[in-house]
């Protein structure tokens, strides 16, 4: 399918990401079905949406006339087979295999055989995901950058069976949402987290050695290293499950230790404090 067909997107997952790529397709023109199984999801999808458009038109970034036409493109679902009319579908649920597998043979069922399947997945082989499907050559990564609104990044990651046909529509639909795409082979972790989370590991162990505190840490990277946000701070932002889960696709894709994750995370994972999600991770936020 080119990208003049695509005219409607579905969007399954209405979490920090799934709520972040619904928001940028909205704001670029398109129809946007966004589904996730419970409606208080999608009412705090809805809300996030709404703060973030706000947050937009206060920069000077979205007129305050297009906030209600924005608004208006999005469809909020909980049944699947209202994804059947989308020309194009991005899957962006929690990083876990299993339920990946589920979401997406789901809708490969009920979508028109020409429509792309795209995986926000941040580190999960695109070329085992796509074998699920029978579409294999219309499915690829779209790995968008948190927050989604605010970055311009998104890699774009072929598996074995991704067509060129279905590459270079993806790489201009990015484009057209005002990112910049970048394109990636499939490997565990792709570029960006292969280089991110050892970085972040390390910090991690870092504090568990007791060679610095979290502050410490964080002050090294962002005076020494020019960092905008140290590393145990961007964990929290990105959610120490979601880390623990990407450093466990990469020590078992890779079979490496360095990339064993830190016991110091998994605790904190086991323990609830998952960052500024839980209120409290590597620091402690405010409700």
């Amino acid at each position: 399918m080119s990208i003049d067909h695509i005219k409607i997107v579905g969007v399954l997952g209405a979490g920090t990401m799934g709520n972040g790529i619904a928001h940028v397709f909205a704001r670029s023109g398109f129809q946007v079905i966004l589904r996730d199984v419970e409606e208080r999801f999608l009412d705090r999808a809805l809300e996030t949406i709404t703060k973030n458009l706000d947050r937009e038109i206060k920069k000077g970034k979205v007129a305050e006339a297009d906030k209600p036409r924005i608004l208006g493109r999005l469809q909020l679902v909980t049944d699947p087979a209202q994804l059947a009319g989308a020309d194009f579908v991005v899957e962006a649920i929690s990083e876990r295999l299993d339920l990946k597998l589920t979401a997406l043979k789901e809708a490969d069922k009920l979508l028109r055989p020409e429509v792309i399947l795209a995986s926000n997945t941040s580190s999960i082989s695109i070329t085992q995901l796509a074998a699920a499907t029978s579409r294999p050559d219309r499915f690829l990564g779209m790995h968008f950058m948190n927050p989604v609104p605010m970055m311009v990044l998104v890699e774009v990651i072929r598996g074995l069976q991704t067509s060129e046909a279905t590459f270079a529509t993806t790489m201009a639909l990015c484009e057209k949402l005002e990112k910049k795409p970048v394109a990636v082979n499939d490997s565990p972790g792709f570029v960006s987290n292969r280089v991110l989370m050892p970085m972040i590991n390390e910090a991690a162990f870092c504090v568990m050695e007791g060679v610095a505190t979290p502050e410490a840490v964080d002050a090294v990277m962002k005076m020494g290293m020019n960092h905008p946000m140290g590393p145990l701070e961007l964990a929290d932002l990105i959610g120490l499950d979601v880390c623990l889960d990407i450093l466990e696709v990469l020590y078992t894709g890779f079979g490496d230790s360095k990339y064993r994750p830190c016991p110091l995370l998994r605790k904190m994972v086991a323990a609830g404090w998952l960052g500024r999600k839980s209120g409290r991770g590597f620091y402690t936020y405010a409700a």
